[in-house]
């Protein structure tokens, strides 16, 4: 069901070369990816166009996933070059520190300088990333659209931040590549894809199963089940039953299952969850 997925690859090659293109005004690109998905929820071209630019990695939506893999994708992204930063875009946790870290580059940019200079930045994300929430909020307005929808032209504007601190908004939307059908899936888990296009019964199952197998106590302790079956199905039908999810005939009512579990992992209901490790990175780097 996922690997049919098409975004818009049409728009990659512009949008590429519209980085690129701005690349060369800015000191430092801002990478927003999703905490609970580091690898699913970037693009790995991000790497070739961004090549020795000194980079900022924001795990976003950090609250939502596995702290102990925050602190392992934090080390990662950094014995890779980057600075690793944990926050929240949408509820503004993390952005003082952040605004912070972006300040104190300012200064070592401008050290023992006559003219002192801005530092300018670049953000960069696949949609639904949390790059539009980030830009809000460090420009206290909605300066970008939440929600980024594909073939939208943008102007190029410098938004000013505090301290002097200056930003290119927007240089372009990159979009996530689906060579590995488990990409597709932890998207469409985290609710980067619209469920409307999905078959919703069968990724909440995919999901159950994803969650029985690293966070059995979670789910177990969340839907009140005093075993996991060895079958998700059985486990799905299980949670039905725990929530009188049961329609006239004594039959499972599998479309309202498969909501409340999908949005109970979405909304850290089931519990603090990160679905890909550095691991899975050396994995899919080979």
């Amino acid at each position: 069901m996922i690997e049919h997925i098409n975004w818009y690859p049409g728009h990659m090659k512009k949008t590429r070369e519209l980085i690129q293109e701005n690349l060369k005004l800015v000191d430092i690109a801002v990478e927003v990816i999703d905490a609970r998905i580091p690898i699913s929820s970037r693009n790995p071209v991000i790497d070739d166009i961004l090549k020795d630019k000194k980079r900022i990695v924001v795990l976003n939506k950090s609250d939502l996933a596995d702290n102990h893999a925050n602190e392992k994708w934090a080390k990662e992204f950094e014995k890779r070059g980057a600075i690793a930063m944990t926050m929240n875009c949408m509820s503004g946790a993390g952005v003082p520190k952040f605004l912070k870290t972006l300040i104190n580059l300012q200064e070592a940019k401008n050290k023992d300088k006559p003219r002192k200079k801005p530092l300018r930045l670049m953000i960069v994300g696949v949609p639904n990333s949390g790059k539009s929430s980030l830009i809000n909020r460090l420009t206290g307005k909605k300066s970008a659209k939440t929600g980024d929808r594909p073939g939208v032209t943008r102007g190029k504007q410098w938004l000013n931040l505090d301290g002097g601190i200056q930003l290119l908004d927007t240089p372009g939307i990159l979009w996530p590549k689906f060579e590995d059908p488990k990409t597709g899936l932890n998207l469409a888990f985290c609710g980067s894809i619209k469920d409307e296009i999905l078959d919703r019964e069968s990724l909440a199952l995919e999901l159950i199963t994803v969650l029985q197998k690293n966070y059995p106590d979670m789910l177990a302790e969340r839907y009140k089940l005093e075993e996991l079956h060895e079958m998700p199905l059985d486990n799905m039908e299980a949670i039905a039953l725990k929530r009188g999810f049961i329609l006239a005939g004594k039959k499972i009512d599998y479309d309202r299952v498969s909501r409340t579990v999908l949005d109970e992992f979405r909304a850290g209901a089931i519990g603090k969850i990160t679905l890909e490790l550095p691991v899975d990175l050396e994995k899919h780097d080979d």
